[in-house]
């Protein structure tokens, strides 16, 4: 009882990137603070929730993972469906799977809100021996997207907490500034379609 007012705002927030890049690693190490070393790939989308304090407020992340959908180029826009904010995860060993972030980004960007907060997530820092995309690349690139930028290691939770947190900082800082209504679910809907929906009513057209 009283679930509705546990929490201020709920958030969803998706991972995208290639397939093998450790989206599920990171979804389970910030949601249950678990690494899986079995890293076959789970076909289907999963998703896992976490209530994080943020500037006194109680925010419920609800964090979808494609697992696995990704290889089928499969993803809906039903995945994007009310996501406010999106990690997009390249494997810092695998240049390949960095090339393929400015389609991602295209994807996310046809299907979601363009208002969104999008952080670029370079994964696997544990492997800093093979890294193959070199840190300020990535960080020009994001720089240039006008996307938020940290390097990971799901393996050792580094910068994990920091990612998500930031990622959902950053929601709720566009959210507040848009006059929602706390502890509304309707606070997950960053662009507003009052204004258009008033101009089209003949009504309110009083000059």
């Amino acid at each position: 009882m009283g679930s509705d007012e546990a929490y201020n705002f709920v958030f969803k927030v998706v991972l995208i990137g290639e397939s093998g890049v450790g989206k599920s690693n990171l979804l389970s190490r910030f949601t249950k603070n678990e690494f899986n070393h079995d890293s076959r790939t789970t076909i289907g989308v999963e998703f896992s929730t976490r209530t994080v304090q943020l500037n006194g407020f109680t925010i419920k992340a609800q964090i979808w993972d494609t697992a696995g959908l990704e290889r089928y180029r499969a993803i809906t826009s039903a995945y994007y469906r009310g996501a406010v904010g999106a990690l997009l995860v390249y494997d810092i060993t695998k240049h390949l799977t960095y090339e393929s972030v400015e389609r991602w980004l295209k994807e996310l960007y046809d299907h979601a809100d363009p208002h969104m907060v999008v952080m670029l997530v370079g994964n696997k820092t544990d492997l800093e021996s093979e890294r193959s995309v070199p840190t300020e690349e990535a960080k020009d690139f994001a720089e240039k997207k006008g996307l938020l930028f940290l390097e990971t290691s799901a393996l050792q939770s580094t910068n994990v907490e920091a990612a998500f947190n930031q990622v959902l900082a950053e929601i709720h800082k566009k959210v507040s500034s848009k006059e929602v209504v706390r502890g509304s679910i309707n606070a997950v809907t960053l662009n507003s379609p009052r204004g258009e929906t008033e101009e089209k009513k003949p009504c309110c057209k009083n000059i």
